[in-house]
Protein backbone atom coordinates (compact mmCIF):
# COMPACT_ATOMS: atom_id res chain seq x y z
CA UNK A 1 0.00 0.00 0.00
CA UNK A 2 1.09 3.33 -0.78
CA UNK A 3 1.97 5.61 1.99
CA UNK A 4 -0.28 8.45 2.18
CA UNK A 5 -1.00 11.17 5.45
CA UNK A 6 -4.13 10.61 7.29
CA UNK A 7 -5.10 13.82 9.18
CA UNK A 8 -8.54 14.02 11.28
CA UNK A 9 -9.66 17.38 12.76
CA UNK A 10 -11.85 16.70 16.06
CA UNK A 11 -14.30 19.57 17.32
CA UNK A 12 -14.69 19.61 20.99
CA UNK A 13 -17.06 20.82 23.59
CA UNK A 14 -15.58 21.60 27.49
CA UNK A 15 -18.78 20.20 29.63
CA UNK A 16 -20.37 21.42 32.62
CA UNK A 17 -17.88 19.12 34.53
CA UNK A 18 -14.93 20.99 33.25
CA UNK A 19 -16.07 24.74 34.35
CA UNK A 20 -16.62 23.19 37.76
CA UNK A 21 -12.78 22.45 37.59
CA UNK A 22 -10.46 25.19 39.56
CA UNK A 23 -7.58 26.67 37.44
CA UNK A 24 -4.76 24.36 38.64
CA UNK A 25 -7.08 21.27 37.69
CA UNK A 26 -7.89 22.65 34.47
CA UNK A 27 -4.11 23.16 33.24
CA UNK A 28 -3.94 19.35 34.79
CA UNK A 29 -6.66 18.45 32.13
CA UNK A 30 -4.72 20.21 29.22
CA UNK A 31 -1.28 18.43 30.12
CA UNK A 32 -2.90 15.48 30.95
CA UNK A 33 -4.29 15.85 26.82
CA UNK A 34 -1.45 16.93 25.18
CA UNK A 35 0.28 14.07 26.64
CA UNK A 36 -2.07 11.21 25.59
CA UNK A 37 -2.04 12.50 22.26
CA UNK A 38 1.76 12.97 21.80
CA UNK A 39 1.93 9.27 22.44
CA UNK A 40 -1.36 8.59 19.79
CA UNK A 41 0.33 10.70 17.22
CA UNK A 42 2.87 11.81 15.29
CA UNK A 43 1.64 15.42 14.75
CA UNK A 44 -1.02 16.99 16.70
CA UNK A 45 -2.05 20.59 17.13
CA UNK A 46 -4.50 22.62 18.97
CA UNK A 47 -7.16 25.67 18.16
CA UNK A 48 -9.44 27.41 19.81
CA UNK A 49 -13.17 27.65 18.20
CA UNK A 50 -14.91 29.38 20.45
CA UNK A 51 -16.57 31.86 20.35
CA UNK A 52 -16.22 32.20 16.49
CA UNK A 53 -18.69 29.17 16.70
CA UNK A 54 -21.24 28.21 19.55
CA UNK A 55 -20.80 24.78 19.74
CA UNK A 56 -17.38 23.69 20.14
CA UNK A 57 -14.70 25.25 22.18
CA UNK A 58 -11.83 23.68 20.74
CA UNK A 59 -10.30 21.98 17.56
CA UNK A 60 -7.60 19.15 17.76
CA UNK A 61 -6.01 18.03 14.57
CA UNK A 62 -3.84 15.19 14.17
CA UNK A 63 -1.68 13.28 11.88
CA UNK A 64 0.33 10.32 10.82
CA UNK A 65 2.04 8.78 7.80
CA UNK A 66 0.04 5.54 7.14
CA UNK A 67 1.12 2.30 4.91
CA UNK A 68 -0.07 -0.80 5.33
CA UNK A 69 -4.22 -1.99 5.65
CA UNK A 70 -3.93 -1.67 9.16
CA UNK A 71 -2.49 1.42 9.44
CA UNK A 72 -5.98 3.42 9.35
CA UNK A 73 -7.28 0.58 12.29
CA UNK A 74 -3.76 1.37 14.09
CA UNK A 75 -4.23 5.21 13.91
CA UNK A 76 -7.91 5.64 14.99
CA UNK A 77 -7.80 3.09 18.10
CA UNK A 78 -4.44 5.00 19.53
CA UNK A 79 -6.50 8.20 18.79
CA UNK A 80 -9.73 7.07 20.16
CA UNK A 81 -8.12 5.85 23.33
CA UNK A 82 -6.04 8.96 23.55
CA UNK A 83 -9.55 10.94 23.42
CA UNK A 84 -11.86 8.84 25.34
CA UNK A 85 -10.63 9.00 28.88
CA UNK A 86 -11.23 12.97 28.70
CA UNK A 87 -14.84 12.59 27.37
CA UNK A 88 -16.37 13.29 30.14
CA UNK A 89 -14.71 16.65 30.36
CA UNK A 90 -14.51 16.99 26.72
CA UNK A 91 -17.44 15.80 24.03
CA UNK A 92 -16.29 15.60 20.64
CA UNK A 93 -18.81 17.37 18.45
CA UNK A 94 -17.35 17.46 14.98
CA UNK A 95 -14.95 14.89 13.27
CA UNK A 96 -13.74 15.55 9.99
CA UNK A 97 -10.85 12.67 8.51
CA UNK A 98 -9.49 12.35 5.47
CA UNK A 99 -6.11 10.38 3.81
CA UNK A 100 -4.15 12.05 0.61
CA UNK A 101 -3.30 10.95 -2.68
CA UNK A 102 -2.11 12.22 -6.03
CA UNK A 103 -4.43 14.98 -7.47
CA UNK A 104 -5.96 14.42 -10.93
CA UNK A 105 -6.20 17.77 -11.74
CA UNK A 106 -2.77 19.16 -10.63
CA UNK A 107 -0.40 15.79 -11.54
CA UNK A 108 3.10 17.85 -11.07
CA UNK A 109 3.77 16.76 -7.20
CA UNK A 110 4.10 19.30 -4.06
CA UNK A 111 3.63 22.72 -4.17
CA UNK A 112 4.93 25.81 -1.69
CA UNK A 113 1.47 26.07 -0.89
CA UNK A 114 0.54 22.63 0.13
CA UNK A 115 0.54 22.40 4.31
CA UNK A 116 3.02 19.84 5.65
CA UNK A 117 1.52 18.78 9.44
CA UNK A 118 5.19 17.84 10.16
CA UNK A 119 6.64 21.42 9.48
CA UNK A 120 8.24 22.89 12.79
CA UNK A 121 6.10 25.88 12.46
CA UNK A 122 2.05 26.84 12.45
CA UNK A 123 0.08 29.63 10.47
CA UNK A 124 -1.77 31.70 13.27
CA UNK A 125 -4.84 30.46 11.57
CA UNK A 126 -6.98 27.21 10.64
CA UNK A 127 -9.74 27.01 8.62
CA UNK A 128 -11.20 23.69 7.99
CA UNK A 129 -15.00 22.12 6.17
CA UNK A 130 -16.50 19.13 4.58
CA UNK A 131 -16.61 19.52 1.13
CA UNK A 132 -18.97 17.51 -1.79
CA UNK A 133 -19.53 17.60 -5.56
CA UNK A 134 -22.39 17.34 -7.53
CA UNK A 135 -23.60 14.56 -9.24
CA UNK A 136 -23.59 16.49 -12.48
CA UNK A 137 -19.46 17.68 -12.38
CA UNK A 138 -18.83 13.84 -11.73
CA UNK A 139 -20.93 13.25 -15.13
CA UNK A 140 -19.09 15.69 -17.11
CA UNK A 141 -16.00 14.61 -18.93
CA UNK A 142 -12.36 15.19 -17.59
CA UNK A 143 -11.31 17.36 -19.83
CA UNK A 144 -14.39 19.86 -18.83
CA UNK A 145 -13.66 19.02 -15.35
CA UNK A 146 -10.05 20.52 -15.61
CA UNK A 147 -10.70 23.46 -17.81
CA UNK A 148 -12.72 24.42 -14.34
CA UNK A 149 -10.60 23.29 -12.09
CA UNK A 150 -7.47 25.16 -13.84
CA UNK A 151 -9.03 28.43 -13.62
CA UNK A 152 -9.74 27.37 -9.49
CA UNK A 153 -5.87 26.41 -9.56
CA UNK A 154 -4.63 29.73 -11.08
CA UNK A 155 -6.66 31.58 -8.75
CA UNK A 156 -5.56 29.78 -5.64
CA UNK A 157 -2.03 30.74 -6.86
CA UNK A 158 -2.95 34.38 -6.67
CA UNK A 159 -2.94 33.67 -3.15
CA UNK A 160 0.51 32.26 -1.36
CA UNK A 161 0.52 33.01 2.07
CA UNK A 162 -2.96 30.74 1.92
CA UNK A 163 -1.61 26.54 2.31
CA UNK A 164 -4.38 23.94 1.54
CA UNK A 165 -4.33 20.52 2.60
CA UNK A 166 -7.12 18.11 0.83
CA UNK A 167 -8.14 15.02 2.27
CA UNK A 168 -10.27 12.40 0.62
CA UNK A 169 -12.97 10.24 2.40
CA UNK A 170 -15.18 9.53 -0.44
CA UNK A 171 -17.79 6.44 0.61
CA UNK A 172 -16.11 6.78 4.47
CA UNK A 173 -17.41 9.79 5.90
CA UNK A 174 -21.08 12.20 4.99
CA UNK A 175 -18.65 14.30 2.34
CA UNK A 176 -16.32 13.45 -0.07
CA UNK A 177 -13.09 15.68 1.05
CA UNK A 178 -12.16 17.71 3.67
CA UNK A 179 -10.06 20.62 2.65
CA UNK A 180 -8.20 22.51 5.74
CA UNK A 181 -6.44 26.16 4.91
CA UNK A 182 -3.82 27.74 6.98
CA UNK A 183 -3.57 31.55 6.49
CA UNK A 184 -1.90 34.52 8.54
CA UNK A 185 -4.91 36.83 7.21
CA UNK A 186 -8.51 35.35 7.68
CA UNK A 187 -9.51 38.81 5.99
CA UNK A 188 -6.89 37.58 2.68
CA UNK A 189 -8.45 34.33 2.85
CA UNK A 190 -11.93 35.16 2.60
CA UNK A 191 -11.21 37.26 -0.07
CA UNK A 192 -9.82 33.73 -2.15
CA UNK A 193 -12.95 32.15 -1.30
CA UNK A 194 -14.92 34.88 -2.46
CA UNK A 195 -13.04 34.95 -5.88
CA UNK A 196 -13.44 31.39 -5.82
CA UNK A 197 -17.16 31.37 -5.79
CA UNK A 198 -17.17 33.68 -8.85
CA UNK A 199 -16.09 30.55 -11.41
CA UNK A 200 -17.63 28.04 -12.99
CA UNK A 201 -16.66 25.42 -10.70
CA UNK A 202 -18.76 26.79 -7.89
CA UNK A 203 -21.94 25.44 -9.96
CA UNK A 204 -20.85 22.00 -9.03
CA UNK A 205 -20.37 22.49 -4.96
CA UNK A 206 -23.34 20.76 -3.15
CA UNK A 207 -21.91 21.41 0.42
CA UNK A 208 -19.41 22.94 2.11
CA UNK A 209 -20.53 23.12 5.95
CA UNK A 210 -19.98 23.54 8.74
CA UNK A 211 -16.98 25.92 8.76
CA UNK A 212 -14.36 25.35 11.82
CA UNK A 213 -12.15 28.65 12.24
CA UNK A 214 -9.73 28.55 14.74
CA UNK A 215 -6.54 30.26 16.19
CA UNK A 216 -3.39 28.46 16.74
CA UNK A 217 -2.84 28.12 20.50
CA UNK A 218 -0.42 25.65 22.61
CA UNK A 219 -2.76 23.27 25.04
CA UNK A 220 -2.22 25.43 28.16
CA UNK A 221 -3.53 28.63 26.05
CA UNK A 222 -6.85 27.08 26.28
CA UNK A 223 -6.99 26.70 30.35
CA UNK A 224 -9.60 29.37 30.44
Amino acid sequence: MTQRLLSQFTACQLTPDYWGLGREDRLGFWAELASALAQATPAVYYYQIFPARPDADFMVWCSAQVDGLEAFDRFFDGLGRALARFRPLARPTVALWGYTRPSVYAPGGRSNQDIDPFAPARERYMVVYPFSKTTDWYLMSKDARQGMMNEHIRLGRQFEEVKQLLLYCTGLQDQEFVVAYETPDLVRFSELVTALRSTEARRYTLRDTPILTGVYRLPDELAA
